[in-house]
């Protein structure tokens, strides 16, 4: 059997380099027309497995088969939770599956419980003779998804364990940008005498969580604001159906509260005001809350939340790209995306 074309063989056979290929097989950058069209012949002739159907350029420009490809497998979705509890996977997944689907792919969705994540099983309903790759959402057991990278197939994880900072997983990984928004919160505030600053939430939850709490401690220092442990409420409880009350519990029991906190997502600002109004503590006279995620529940609550918002189709977007690029091209190197992010000031910041 012939060895498998790679875009490094490409590259060796032109003179060129991996990336310029690259750019030339997915259309993307700026890349001369007459490079990207000798980079296509080249790619034709080897044999590379994503034109295998073409015999010439004009193949590639003008394909002889329908708009909509015959089913070409099974890209399966495993998550930890119920999916209608998150504010922005229907919409991400809305796109996603728009997006596969113009190429031939079909969505199955299958929830990992306990007893999966305990002995490391695969969910009854899954198929692996159909499945071409594996999306995680909610998995933040490092080892079952290890477990899962060891499948033998392409893995993408939206969010992922916070273990996987120390110990990569054989995966691609797409992230909103954890950091930026909290930045200009903690320099915007600041500026405006707020100087006493906590953070709230299971800081090794997942690794979104755990770069809030990062970016909040390194706009602390480049702000040359002092860190208050005593102003962090982290590690009280995991996150689930009582954490409202371990907060509550944490919040009564804390012998001072900043001026300012800022939150690992909306849901957990939302139990925070809860604790808070159980004390007599009003937000924003008393105490300035800034969430994340900019879920429906922030703009009606009262007050209305400052949060970053995700760009839940531009995750749905990308999510698909980098499957389906995994899918068509397996060697390549495994790759961390971050997606943008907007910030939101509404009333919970608001200065009295």
């Amino acid at each position: 059997m012939p060895a498998k074309v790679t875009l490094q063989d490409i590259a060796d056979a032109l003179g060129v380099s991996r990336n310029t290929v690259s750019k030339a097989i997915n259309n993307t950058g700026v890349l001369a027309e007459a490079t990207r069209q000798k980079v296509l012949e080249k790619a034709i002739e080897m044999g590379y497995k994503q034109f295998s159907y073409a015999n010439s350029l004009g193949d590639i420009k003008n394909p002889s088969f329908g708009a909509k490809p015959s089913a070409s497998g099974e890209i399966a979705l495993f998550t930890g939770n119920f999916l209608n509890n998150s504010h922005f996977a229907s919409t991400m997944l809305d796109k996603f599956q728009h997006e596969i689907s113009l190429l031939g792919y079909s969505l199955t969705m299958h929830r990992v419980d306990q007893h999966n994540l305990e002995n490391h099983s695969l969910p009854l309903s899954y198929r692996p003779e159909n499945t071409k790759a594996i999306v995680c959402i909610e998995m933040f057991e490092h080892s079952y998804c290890e477990m899962l990278c060891d499948l033998g197939l392409p893995v993408l994880m939206i969010d992922a364990p916070v273990a996987s900072y120390w110990k990569p997983l054989n995966a691609d990984v797409l992230l909103m940008d954890n950091f930026s928004n909290i930045y200009t919160v903690v320099n915007d505030m600041s500026k405006k005498g707020i100087t006493k600053i906590g953070f709230v939430g299971q800081v090794t939850h997942c690794r979104s969580f755990y770069e809030r709490f990062i970016a909040f401690r390194e706009a602390m220092y480049i702000n040359n604001l002092s860190f208050e442990e005593k102003y962090c409420l982290t590690e009280i409880h995991p996150h689930g159906q009582d954490y409202r009350e371990y907060l509550y519990k944490a919040l009564k029991n804390s012998s001072e509260l900043p001026e300012l906190f800022i939150c690992a997502n909306d849901f957990v600002a939302l139990d925070l005001i809860y604790g808070l109004k159980r004390l007599g503590i009003e937000c924003p006279r008393d105490i300035k809350i800034f969430g994340f995620d900019d879920s429906p529940e922030s703009k009606i609550m009262t007050p209305s939340l400052s949060t970053s918002h995700i760009h839940s189709q531009v995750i749905g977007y990308s999510a698909a790209n980098l499957v389906i690029s995994r899918i068509e091209q397996p060697d390549l190197n495994y790759r961390i995306t971050y997606t943008e992010t907007d910030l939101i000031y509404r009333e919970s910041t608001q200065i009295l």
